[in-house]
């Protein structure tokens, strides 16, 4: 069973949770998110597996997940890049911010999610278990099929480059 870190708005944890419990109550959980750009400046995105237990097929950032009980946010995404991605890199946190959204199934995320950037430069060999398809893209057509096609984009990825692209797309 896996278990996500329950925390009030400050980030002060407050307990634990197992997960789809946390995503079926919508209970407040620590979280996080990976950005990737290469020297281009374009951005790293993976399309969820299908079979995900929420968004499956949508497209997001590189890497996201939550860290366990005792785990330090940071290693744990240097933990999800080589679960999911096959690679590590160097990663900055650049800020948090806490959302609520409905999700499908009937789960909701309740997350306060560390936001992470780094760079890689080529594709990595992702996880076929988690991840369907890699690919970079221009930050100019990533929002444009954003504004177009919002449903093809997992709820925190459009929150992160909608509201705070200007905390992390490359200048």
């Amino acid at each position: 069973m896996e278990y996500v870190l329950l925390v009030d708005a400050e980030d002060n944890e407050v307990g634990k949770m197992e997960k789809m419990q946390a995503h079926e109550e919508a209970a407040l959980h620590r979280a996080f998110s990976v950005f990737l750009f290469n020297e281009a400046g374009e951005m790293l995105i993976h399309r969820r597996a299908q079979h995900k237990y929420h968004s499956g097929g949508l497209w997001t950032n590189a890497c996201c997940s939550h860290p366990r009980p005792g785990e330090n946010t940071e290693a744990a995404a240097h933990r999800r890049l080589m679960e999911e991605l096959g690679m590590d890199c160097e990663i900055s946190e650049q800020f948090s911010f806490l959302y609520k959204r409905a999700l499908d199934h009937g789960l909701t995320e309740h997350e306060l999610d560390h936001v992470f950037i780094g760079s890689y430069e080529d594709l990595p060999e992702f996880n076929k278990d988690e991840i369907d398809a890699c690919k970079y893209i221009s930050i100019e057509d990533l929002m444009a099929s954003i504004d177009s096609e919002p449903e093809s984009y997992t709820e925190w990825f459009r929150i992160v480059c909608q509201e705070y692209g200007h905390k992390i797309f490359p200048k």
